[in-house]
C-alpha cells in the first residue's frame, strides 16, 4: 500500500513571482520590469527539460541539531532562541547568562501573573522562529509607509508597486500587471481585518507572509488552485496537477517519480474520488496538519525545569534550569526584547 507523501523534493516553501515581489523588491518599483524578464527565462528554462515543485507549506524545523538532552541542550538552546541568535551566546559567563535569561522571562510572561504557561512559552518560541519575517516586515513596513502614520494604505502600496506598469506599451504585459495588481488587492483585502483599506504591521505581515496567518490559509488556496487550474473549472484534475510538476517534452519515458506523483493524486488527493480535487482538497494537500513542533518543545522545557511539578514555571525556576535555556552562552538580548516588544 502506497503512503502518502507531502513533498515533491524537499520541504521548502518556493515563492511565486508575486510572492518574490512581495518579499524583496517592493523598495524600487522600477526593478518590476527586469524582473518580470527574469520569471519569463526563468519559465522558459523551467520548462524546457523535467522538474519538480513543491507546493506545500511545511512548518519549518526548531533546530538542525539533533534533540539529545543526554548530549547536550543545543537543541532546546536553537528553539528557545532562534539559530542565529544561539549561535553568539558563547561570550557570556553563566552569571551574565543568568541575568539576562531572567530578563528575558519577563518578556515570555505575556500576562505578568508570575509564571510561563506552555501557552506562553509556545508563544515564544515560535515568536523567535518567525524573528527573520518581523524583521522583512519592519523593513518593508517603513519603505512603503511613506507619510510615517504608521498605516499602508491600497492606494499607497498599488501606486508605489505598479504605478509606472500602468503606462506600458505592450498589452500582453498590460494584462499581466493587471492580473497581478487584482491578485495583490484581493490578498491585501484578506489581511485588511477590519476592512478600511488600510494596513496596520501586523495585518502588511499577513498580505506579505499569508502562510504564517491562519485567517489567510483560504487566500493561499485560491491562488495556488488559480496557478495550477488551466480550463478555468475551478477544480485541479490529474493532468493539471502532473502538468503543474513536469513537463514530458523531449523525454521518453516519466520519470518514476511522476508515476508516484500520479499515484499520490488518485488515493490521497483526491479524497471523494471524482478525479478532481476542490478547494478543501487542495487545501488539505498544501497545507498539512502538521506535528506543532513548538508547542513539543515548549512542554519538553517545562516538564525539565518544573521543580514543584506544577505544569508552569515561576522567574526562578527558569534562572536555576539556565543550562537547558541558554547554558553558559551570550546573545544580544536588549535587540531581542525591543524587537518582541514592537512588534
Amino acid at each position: 500500500m502506497a503512503q502518502e507523501v507531502h513533498g515533491c523534493v524537499s520541504v521548502r516553501r518556493d515563492l511565486s513571482f508575486a510572492e518574490e515581489l512581495h518579499r524583496g523588491h517592493r523598495a524600487n518599483r522600477m526593478e518590476l520590469r527586469p524582473l518580470v524578464m527574469c520569471f519569463a527565462l526563468c519559465v522558459v528554462y523551467a520548462t524546457s527539460k523535467p522538474t519538480k515543485q513543491d507546493r506545500v507549506h511545511h512548518d519549518l524545523p526548531l533546530s538542525s541539531r539533533e534533540h539529545d538532552d543526554g548530549e547536550n541542550f543545543d537543541y532546546d538552546h536553537e528553539a528557545f532562541l532562534g539559530q542565529e541568535e544561539a549561535k553568539s551566546f558563547e561570550q557570556l559567563t553563566p552569571e551574565e547568562s543568568k541575568e539576562r535569561l531572567g530578563m528575558l522571562v519577563g518578556r515570555i510572561d505575556d500576562d505578568k501573573d508570575g509564571f510561563v504557561t506552555t501557552e506562553e512559552m509556545t508563544a515564544w518560541i515560535k515568536y523567535t522562529q518567525r524573528r527573520w519575517m518581523i524583521e522583512e516586515v519592519d523593513r518593508q513596513f517603513k519603505t512603503q509607509d511613506l507619510d510615517g502614520d504608521g498605516l499602508i494604505t491600497w492606494e499607497e502600496y498599488k501606486n508605489a508597486t505598479y504605478g509606472y506598469t500602468m503606462e506600458e506599451d505592450d498589452p500582453e504585459e498590460e494584462i499581466g500587471y493587471k492580473r497581478m495588481m487584482e491578485r495583490d488587492e484581493r490578498r491585501f483585502k484578506g489581511a485588511d481585518l477590519n476592512l478600511d483599506m488600510m494596513a496596520t504591521k501586523e495585518e502588511f505581515a499577513a498580505f506579505i507572509h499569508p502562510e504564517e496567518f491562519e485567517h489567510m490559509k483560504d487566500i493561499i488556496v485560491t491562488e495556488t488552485m488559480e496557478d495550477i487550474d488551466k480550463n478555468g473549472d475551478g477544480l485541479i484534475d490529474l493532468n493539471e496537477y502532473i502538468g503543474d510538476m513536469y513537463n514530458q517534452e523531449g523525454e521518453d519515458e516519466e520519470p518514476e517519480w511522476v508515476t508516484t506523483e500520479r499515484q499520490q493524486f488518485t488515493e490521497f488527493r483526491d479524497q471523494n474520488k471524482d478525479g478532481k480535487m476542490d478547494k478543501h482538497e487542495t487545501r488539505d494537500w498544501i497545507l498539512p496538519k502538521d506535528y506543532d513542533h513548538a508547542e513539543a518543545e515548549a512542554k519538553h522545557l517545562i516538564y525539565e525545569a518544573d521543580k514543584d511539578e506544577d505544569k508552569r514555571l515561576t522567574k526562578e525556576e527558569i534562572v536555576e534550569k539556565y543550562d537547558l535555556f541558554v547554558g553558559s552562552q551570550a546573545t544580544d538580548f536588549g535587540e531581542a526584547l525591543s524587537r518582541h516588544d514592537e512588534f
